[in-house]
C-alpha cells in the first residue's frame, strides 16, 4: 500500500469535508503540521473542530485557519500567544472547550487505543468538572473524560520510513504521537523519508500501523518567544 504522496494537498485529497473533526499535533510552535494546515486553508474546508494543545500564533499553525474563519470549535489547553484566538473566543465567535494538557493528551491516546472514557482527578472541584460524571474510588473523587475519536489526524514528525514508522524530535513528541493515534485517517508531514528498514526499531516512537499517508517537505524553524540578555563586557 502506497503511503508517500508528492504534496500536502495530494496527501489530503478525498479526506476533507465541512464540519469535520481534526486532531492536530504540535506544542507551542514545535512540531506543528504547517504544510497540512496550509493545504486545509487552501482547500477552504470550513466549520472545523480542532483538538490541539494550542492554536499556534496569529499567522502560523491553526492560527491561519482562525484568520479565515474556517474553525468553529477548539478543544485546547492554552489560548495564549494568539490574539485572534482570544478575540474570537471572547466575542463569542469561536466555541472553546478547555482541557488540562495531560487530560487532552490522554483523551487522544485513549481514543487511539479504543478506550471510550476514563476517570481522572484533574479538574475535580473546578469549572472543568461542571456537567461531568463524578465517581469515587478509594475515597477519592474522579471525573469522567471521554476519549477523542477524530475524523482526521494531522501531525509532524522528524523522520519516517516508507511504511510510516515515525521518529519525533524532542518537544514535538509531546502531542504528535497521541494526536496521530486518535484519527480514523492519519496524515503525517516529515522532514525526511528514509528507506524501510533503515530506522532502528528501538528508536521508533510511533509504528506505521497508525499512519496512512506521508508527505515530505521544507519547514520553518520559528521561535515562539525569543528571550535574550545583553552580553557582558569583556
Amino acid at each position: 500500500m502506497k503511503k508517500v504522496y508528492g504534496s500536502a494537498s495530494k496527501a489530503l485529497d478525498g479526506l476533507l469535508f465541512d464540519g469535520m473533526f481534526i486532531a492536530a499535533g504540535g506544542f507551542g510552535l514545535c512540531g506543528i503540521p504547517e504544510l497540512l494546515l496550509s493545504a486545509i486553508k487552501d482547500a477552504g474546508t470550513k466549520d472545523l473542530t480542532f483538538a490541539s494543545n494550542n492554536a499556534g500564533v496569529d499567522d502560523f499553525g491553526i492560527g491561519i485557519l482562525l484568520q479565515t474563519r474556517q474553525v468553529k470549535k477548539m478543544i485546547s489547553s492554552y489560548v495564549g500567544e494568539n490574539a485572534e484566538f482570544m478575540r474570537q473566543y471572547l466575542s463569542g465567535e469561536l466555541e472553546l472547550e478547555f482541557n488540562p494538557q495531560g487530560t487532552l493528551a490522554e483523551r487522544m491516546r485513549a481514543g487511539g487505543c479504543g478506550i471510550p472514557g476514563f476517570y481522572t482527578k484533574t479538574g475535580v472541584g473546578t469549572q472543568i468538572a461542571d456537567g461531568k460524571e463524578h465517581k469515587d474510588f478509594n475515597g477519592q473523587t474522579y471525573i469522567l473524560e471521554h476519549g477523542i475519536f477524530a475524523d482526521l489526524s494531522i501531525v509532524k514528525a522528524w523522520k519516517a520510513d516508507e511504511t510510516g514508522n515515525l521518529v519525533f524530535r524532542k518537544t514535538a513528541r509531546n502531542f504528535n504521537p497521541p494526536a496521530a493515534m486518535c484519527g480514523k485517517v492519519c496524515v503525517v508531514e516529515v522532514e525526511e523519508i528514509v528507506p524501510t528498514g533503515s530506522l532502528d526499531p528501538d528508536h521508533i516512537h510511533l509504528p506505521g500501523i497508525y499512519v496512512h499517508r506521508i508527505v515530505q517537505g521544507q519547514h520553518e524553524k520559528r521561535i515562539e518567544k525569543r528571550t535574550t540578555r545583553q552580553r557582558e563586557d569583556a
